[in-house]
């Protein structure tokens, strides 16, 4: 079987290929082109029915969900639930990252209950058997790890977060550099330098690239070189150890995708906002701009019960340089494991952030949303107004819940209604301004 890289090299367009194009309103040979580059990935691994997205330069900018069990709440059916509440909300993946319980049932209960491409982190269930069976992480058999990603892969699996970067070169600069105000806060990247160093070992993902390619390209799953090192603290942010990895996984990219394998390589979680361009600069750069997925990013550490919108103002940013996937983050974020609520809210805040960077990148592709809604509200066009919405129905709940007196208006203002009180004195004027919107829109 070829993966869908090597049929783009080849200039096939394929189906998959067609649903992205549909998906980002562009033609199939702009996807196809940027498959071919190593600019855009999308689902190929022919084991699950999946729905199929582009992530890339020149698409809009996709968001990414997190579920998952922990070894403290173990509940499969809120999981599901957790599930079909992303895809609802229009999460354009979901990662399912469950630690506790049985968790190949749990992946496929999941995989089950939604249509959307699900990417996993291999690793945690290679070290979660390792600490049921051998009482530490440390004791992990790399052939139990290779043998799951295997397994994984053949469940359907569209893409794997894998931490190829994490060596021993790069944990000798986290040595020299003193360490980390914030520690390590990856699992995997923790699970990942403990083996290390307890074996004093270098990474078998690192050391068997191969291997792990080999199993990549079999299944047409993308990797996605997952970034062990992020900061979990502002004042770690773009440090040596993080730049090191970087380098790494752009080297890795680059060979895979020479190897017919899509690529994309992670990004930051905690970030000022002043380092953001530099780092979506300096990713594009050393990777020959492999799509970029950002990992929130959080830009301040002092919001718990609010990091949803901390990084929000991250992924907005993030969007409008460049990056190419947004993992969300919810409310419960450095606090719990997230609820069915947190989820919703977490999808929300990362789409308007997205939208609100994608209108920068992409221009009036985007924009033209909002010109709408401006018109919308200006008309007291309700319905069009929700139909807009990127929120719509919590824009339905909210004016329901305090109805007006008057029905085309809002409570806000009622009969005091701006837009109402000049609206007939304007009419005359309405079409000069829809020739605008026209010719805006061209």
């Amino acid at each position: 079987m070829k993966t869908q890289l090597e049929r783009a090299r080849a200039g096939e367009i394929t189906p998959e290929m067609e649903e992205a194009a549909r998906y980002d309103d562009v033609c199939p040979e702009f996807i196809r082109e940027g498959v071919a580059r190593g600019l855009i990935v999308l689902y190929g691994n022919p084991h699950r029915k999946s729905r199929v997205v582009g992530i890339g330069r020149g698409l809009r900018t996709k968001v990414n969900a997190s579920i998952g069990t922990s070894p403290d709440i173990i509940d499969i059916d809120m999981e599901v639930e957790k599930a079909r509440t992303a895809q609802k909300y229009g999460a354009d993946t979901l990662m399912e990252l469950s630690t506790g319980g049985d968790l190949r049932e749990i992946r496929r209960r999941v995989l089950d209950a939604i249509e959307l491409t699900v990417g996993t982190v291999p690793l945690y269930q290679a070290a979660i058997e390792a600490m049921r069976n051998e009482g530490a992480v440390e004791k992990m058999d790399p052939e139990a790890l290779f043998d799951i990603i295997e397994q994984q892969a053949e469940e359907g699996i569209g893409f794997m977060a894998i931490h190829c970067g994490v060596n021993r070169l790069v944990l000798e600069r986290l040595k020299k550099q003193g360490y980390r105000f914030g520690g390590l806060v990856s699992r995997g990247g923790s699970f990942l330098t403990a083996w290390i160093e307890h074996n004093q070992k270098e990474n078998p993902l690192y050391e068997q690239i191969d291997r792990l390619i080999d199993i990549m390209k079999r299944h047409d799953v993308i990797l996605s070189l997952g970034n062990g090192l992020r900061a979990g603290a502002i004042h770690d942010s773009t440090d040596r150890a993080q730049i090191q990895e970087l380098i790494i996984n752009s080297e890795i990219a680059e060979y895979a995708q020479s190897r017919d394998v899509q690529c994309i390589v992670e990004g930051p979680g905690h970030i000022p906002i002043d380092e953001i361009e530099a780092n979506v600069l300096l990713q594009k750069r050393l990777s020959n701009n492999a799509p970029f997925y950002m990992l929130g990013p959080i830009t301040t550490d002092v919001a718990p019960g609010y990091d949803h919108i901390s990084s929000a103002i991250g992924a907005a940013l993030s969007s409008m340089y460049g990056a190419d996937f947004i993992c969300y983050v919810t409310p419960p974020e450095h606090l719990a494991l997230p609820g069915v609520e947190d989820v919703r809210e977490g999808v929300m805040a990362a789409k308007i952030a997205v939208h609100v960077g994608d209108m920068v990148k992409l221009k009036d592709k985007v924009k033209n949303l909002d010109m709408k809604m401006a018109v919308a509200r200006r008309d007291l066009d309700w319905e069009t107004q929700y139909s807009t919405a990127i929120t719509e129905e919590r824009a339905r709940e909210i004016r329901k819940s305090r109805p007006p007196m008057d029905g085309d208006t809002c409570t806000m203002c009622g009969k005091l209604c701006s837009l109402k009180t000049v609206k007939d004195y304007y009419k005359p004027y309405l079409e000069k301004s829809r020739k605008r919107s026209l010719t805006a829109a061209l």
